[in-house]
């Protein structure tokens, strides 16, 4: 059936359209398929990661029970290594972290607790690895150590988490012998504590011990 005019134009214009814009409409489309392969790739890696992970962090909870420290931090730096990624790689460090200093082994412990404090993708375990290890690094009590935990307490600290900050930040003080400034540290953080209403109460009598240690108030 032969086009009218109006048809005809119609076609024509489509077709100068597609003359002119093809290759731009192809690269879109094109981009658009490789960046859902990607999406859906990245996906399937991400799972992927996650179960090897997990069967991996399986062997080390095995291994704890059976109190072999070492297959315990050998796994621990194979998840670090092979699954980094996942939130089994900064469990891990930490458990293994808290193994090697209780035998004794706080340089050990130092470097697990500096991979997670870089490299947790969780906000939660970010934040607890920041925190331990700025208690690691203010029992170590060199010079270097209170300079490395200051610029920890220095950064912005993990949501949910400003309480504690400021407690350790007055733990710095107090293992310097600067009381007043971890007076006020400590009652800062009590108000902050006061007001979250999440911690338990252990952490509040936690707290509480160290405010009357340098005479403060908990208000």
């Amino acid at each position: 059936m032969p086009l009218d005019l109006e048809e005809q134009e119609q076609l024509d214009q489509f077709k100068a359209f597609w003359q002119k814009y093809r290759n731009l409409i192809t690269g879109v489309i094109t981009a658009a398929l490789f960046a859902y392969a990607a999406y859906s790739g990245y996906q399937w890696w991400r799972n992927s990661q996650s179960l090897e992970a997990s069967k991996l962090y399986e062997t080390m909870v095995g291994a704890i029970a059976k109190g072999d420290k070492d297959q315990t931090l050998r796994a621990a730096d194979d998840l670090q290594k092979d699954f980094g990624r996942t939130p089994y790689a900064a469990m891990s460090s930490l458990i293994a972290a808290r193994i090697a200093s209780d035998a004794g082994d706080s340089s050990k412990a130092t470097d697990y607790l500096r991979w997670a404090a870089k490299n947790a993708s969780n906000d939660g375990y970010l934040a607890l690895a920041k925190l331990r290890l700025v208690t690691q690094l203010i029992e170590q009590g060199g010079e270097k150590d209170f300079a490395e935990a200051d610029q920890i307490l220095n950064q912005k600290p993990i949501a949910g988490f400003e309480s504690l900050w400021l407690e350790r930040r007055g733990d710095w003080y107090l293992a310097q012998k600067k009381n007043d400034q971890a007076k006020q540290s400590y009652q800062e953080a009590w108000k902050k504590l006061d007001q979250s209403k999440e911690f338990p109460e252990e952490a509040r009598g936690l707290l509480k011990v160290k405010l009357d240690a340098v005479g403060g108030v908990a208000q």
